[in-house]
């Protein structure tokens, strides 16, 4: 043993030292090995900080990771940032604005510097916190979505996907954000239900129609109605037929437009007519091409209504809303208006309503990339973790619409297309140019867009190894062996990342796409700062620590899709009060620490030497130890992170600590015994630890430290300990085999289950553990057989005078029964406790939670209680009615005893 271990493990001191550990000795580099694992992890933003979802996926990569490099693999686990075109943009506009400076007075060169150091000075905040959280990325080889290297790669893309036809610029209908000023793909638009209205406007025939003078439109954005070109029905409408044909004069602008039919309309809508804005809406861009209607874009970028339309002219939309609306009623031509809930696509970043408007941008044809993207997950290529989110997949590629890559920033990859403004020129160039290859004109210039952010960080896996420039880089290292990410981003960048990497690499980017639960806040609502519900990550660690924070993050990765984090926040300072289940990860991770200190304290005259089974409790615990081995091996391997860590806790508390050890320390004390019974606690101890050390890294490590060295560290006869539990070996199951022994399981087994019945008897009735129980066990032969040489030792810790009997044995008079394992254990409670009295007791309390609950439910049943009572009470309502029910249940349990 190196060194005594302090009696408390303190988080907050011995993390950073482990930490520095691991980043003085060079752990985190990539290692050559045998067998490939190569993860890179999903770039955050550089604007970001860590959240709970970071906290999640990075806990599971570096699990991943961990036991790869444990395994003797080559292990690269790529870092590195996104520069999230908008979302960096909007900060450094604010930034500035802050100071008095414009970012148009300043231009497109020194604002893209503000960019560059408002990225040094604060890009590396979430960088610095995935280190302190404990993941062995190798930080020295960071990269960013914006290095010159990145950059050439980004550009070869774009570049050969030009020239090969697949990108290509055209006039279409984007989701606009008007406060960002920049097309956003359909992806990133997200969608809010609102409360609007579906306003019932006349339009005048220019001819009467069956002597009616008008029709009545139905929308829901009348302020859209100044760029109509035409009034649509549906063919399935007969009473709308005479119409067609037809024209009406646009009230406001007087603009004569055509009435046609067309399968878009729903004649179920509205009125059954239906104005058809191209410029403003998707489906009324389609009508307008398949009818030559004219495209008239009645806002500007920043959805102002341009000149031209009189006293309008200068309103924002919401404002030419209110006015259109006042007009038609102003001039008898609102016939009415219903109330009507809706959805509106808002911008990811800002919140903004986006805007339907019809723009000059760049696509790409995504026919030819789908068919194989596709084909990679049915094929089996790639597979998602759960498997329920391939439908996700398939369903959205098999939909896929052209994507809108242009976006309207200064910050980004400036698209590489140049123009000749003398002769016409355009071409997209890997190089920059002033000069037209063409006509030698020197009035050359560059298109002034950049690329969406997704464009760029769908070349993640290859970009960051080498690709173009140094291709030979990704030999072994691609495919990468899995990627870890929200379900969120499943079409934005999974999907994106396997149709570049297809066409470009014709391989798959990764083999594994593994999905985890989105963490929602403890009511069940989504984190965010606004509300007051977001956890911090970085304030659990420093409650906490980062190894309980991350195994409880572990036990939360379920195939559920999604999750309640509990935590309880303060709601005027929005400050983290606790987290009762990360406080219960604490405090799995202190037994650890007190279970380790505790057998190495008991290591006096200690040397290494073979796990050697000379008692019952040696055969159990090996063979339990062989299976935990294969449980953490495989839960792994097959990512099912939480079966997995609570399978952990419950193996090494429940198992190890509260059972073996106990069992054992008998041993420790008698010199014949002493050794042996060292070595098999070191064996399992050291074992424990390397099977916990991907999960909880620091305490692990930290005890490792104080450790002397075991059999595991032996080779060729020779110890070699690692410098390290992060690089020491891990403990393969093919090794662990050998141990598995199901007979003395079901011995040991046999003697939990009695034991533990006269230990919850002796608890439920107080009873003192120094009083001896009279106990029958009644079991099947082949367990009596079984449980013949364990009769003593159970007799023993359980401080019981024993009989085991047959299946058939009678009833002892006056006794209770517990049943566990297939075991049937009897303890005597005549003369220890007053059954009479006792029975009164439980019937007396059965009707006092049967009155409780009786109340709970009725004012449960209550509509107007639950429609008007905060939604904290009525929960807490609930809980404690599930409380009553398991109580009565229970009291009844122990009464049935008696009978």
């Amino acid at each position: 043993m190196t060194e005594e271990m302090p009696k408390v493990y303190d988080p907050s001191e011995n993390e950073p030292k482990i930490l520095q550990k691991w980043l003085d000795g060079g752990y985190y580099k990539r290692r050559a090995g045998v067998g490939d694992c190569t993860v890179t992890i999903p770039p955050p933003n550089v604007t970001g900080k860590l959240h709970m979802g970071h906290a999640t996926d990075d806990s599971i990569q570096d699990a991943i990771i961990r036991m790869a490099r444990m395994r003797g693999k080559s292990t690269r686990w790529v870092l590195g940032t996104d520069h999230a075109g908008i979302a960096t943009q909007t900060k450094v506009d604010k930034k500035l604005k802050s100071e008095g400076i414009s970012r148009l007075e300043i231009g497109r060169d020194k604002f893209i510097d503000a960019c560059w150091d408002w990225t040094h000075e604060y890009g590396g905040i979430i960088v610095e916190q995935i280190k302190r959280m404990g993941c062995s990325v190798d930080f020295d080889n960071e990269r960013f979505t914006m290095d010159a290297d990145y950059a050439e790669a980004v550009r070869r893309v774009f570049c050969d996907w030009y020239h090969n036809g697949l990108i290509y610029r055209g006039k279409r209908i984007v989701n606009w954000c008007p406060n960002c000023t920049t097309a956003i793909s359909d992806d990133e638009a997200e969608y809010h239900d609102e409360h609007g209205h579906l306003w019932h406007l006349r339009y005048p025939l220019s001819e009467p129609v069956n002597g009616q003078d008008y029709i009545v439109v139905a929308t829901t954005r009348p302020e859209t109605m100044l760029g109509d070109t035409g009034v649509a029905v549906s063919p399935k409408d007969p009473e709308k037929a005479a119409f067609v044909g037809k024209t009406v004069k646009l009230p406001i602008v007087d603009r004569e437009i055509p009435i046609f039919s067309d399968y878009h309309v729903d004649a179920n809508f509205g009125s059954g007519f239906v104005k058809v804005t191209p410029a403003h809406d998707p489906n009324d861009y389609a009508m307008g091409q398949a009818h030559n209607l004219p495209q008239i874009n009645i806002f500007d970028e920043h959805a102002v209504v341009v000149e031209g339309y009189g006293e309008f002219s200068g309103m924002n939309r919401d404002e030419c809303r209110e006015a259109v609306v006042a007009w038609f009623e102003e001039h008898g031509l609102l016939d009415h208006v219903e109330d009507l809930d809706h959805s509106v696509m808002h911008c990811y970043r800002c919140d903004a309503a986006l805007e339907p408007w019809l723009s000059e941008q760049w696509f790409v044809a995504v026919d030819k990339l789908k068919g194989p993207a596709l084909d990679a997950v049915n094929s089996g290529k790639v597979t998602f973790h759960p498997a329920r989110w391939t439908q996700t997949y398939t369903t959205w590629m098999e939909n896929l619409k052209d994507w809108c890559i242009s976006r309207q920033l200064w910050w980004g990859h400036r698209i590489p297309v140049f123009y000749c403004e003398d002769c016409g020129w355009e071409d997209a160039l890997l190089e920059d140019t002033d000069v037209c290859p063409k006509c030698g004109g020197h009035h050359v210039h560059q298109d002034e867009n950049v690329l969406d952010t997704w464009f760029s960080s769908q070349l993640w896996t290859f970009a960051t190894q080498g690709w173009p420039q140094k291709p030979e880089q990704l030999e072994g290292h691609h495919p990468t062996t899995a990627l870890v990410t929200a379900r969120d981003i499943i079409a934005l960048w999974v999907a994106r990342m396997i149709m570049s990497s297809l066409y470009f690499l014709d391989e798959v980017p990764f083999k594994d796409v593994v999905i985890y639960p989105t963490i929602l806040a403890k009511d069940g609502s989504r984190m965010s700062k606004s509300k007051g519900n977001g956890v911090d990550p970085m304030d659990l660690i420093g409650m906490y620590g980062a190894d309980a924070m991350r195994f409880n993050l572990l036990t939360l990765c379920t195939t559920n899709q999604d999750v309640k984090f509990d935590a309880n926040i303060d709601k005027k300072t929005k400050q983290l009060i606790d987290s009762p289940r990360t406080d219960q990860a604490k405090s799995f991770v202190t037994k650890i620490w007190n279970a380790s200190r505790f057998l190495l304290m008991n290591m006096e005259g200690y040397t290494p030497g073979e796990p050697v089974a000379e008692t019952a409790a040696d055969a159990w615990m090996f063979s339990r130890l062989a299976k935990a081995v294969k449980m953490v091996t495989e839960g792994i391997e097959n990512y099912t992170f939480g079966d997995m860590a609570r399978g952990v806790q419950t193996f090494f508390w429940n198992e190890v600590c509260d059972w073996y050890v106990e069992v054992t320390k008998a041993r420790l004390k008698d010199d014949s015994t002493r050794l042996q019974a060292q070595r098999n606690l070191m064996f399992v101890l050291d074992t424990s630890l390397r099977l916990m050390h991907p999960l909880m890294p620091f305490v692990t490590e930290a005890i490792w430290d104080t450790m002397p060295a075991s059999v595991l560290d032996e080779k060729d006869g020779v110890l070699e300990r690692a410098e390290a539990l992060m690089i020491a070996a891990w403990p393969e199951p093919a090794k662990y085999e050998k141990f598995i022994d199901e007979d003395a399981e079901r011995s040991f087994e046999l003697l939990r289950s009695v034991v533990s019945a006269a230990r919850s008897t002796r608890a439920r009735y107080r009873l003192s553990p120094k009083e001896q129980l009279v106990a029958l066990a009644r079991m099947g032969v082949e367990d009596q057989q079984r449980f013949s040489t364990m009769t003593d030792l159970a007799a023993s810790l359980g401080n019981l005078e024993l009989t085991v009997a047959g299946e058939d044995a009678a009833k002892p008079a006056a006794s209770i029964g517990v049943v566990d394992g297939g075991v049937e254990v009897f303890i005597v409670l005549e003369g220890k406790v007053d059954l009479a009295a006792e029975r009164a007791r439980m019937e007396k309390e059965i009707a006092s939670a049967t009155k409780e609950l009786t109340a709970a439910e009725r004012t449960l049943a209550n509509e107007g209680f639950v429609a008007k009572a905060a939604p904290e009470v009525v929960q807490k309502k609930r809980d404690r009615a599930a409380e009553l029910k398991e109580t009565i249940t229970a009291l009844q349990s122990q009464l049935a005893d008696f009978e």
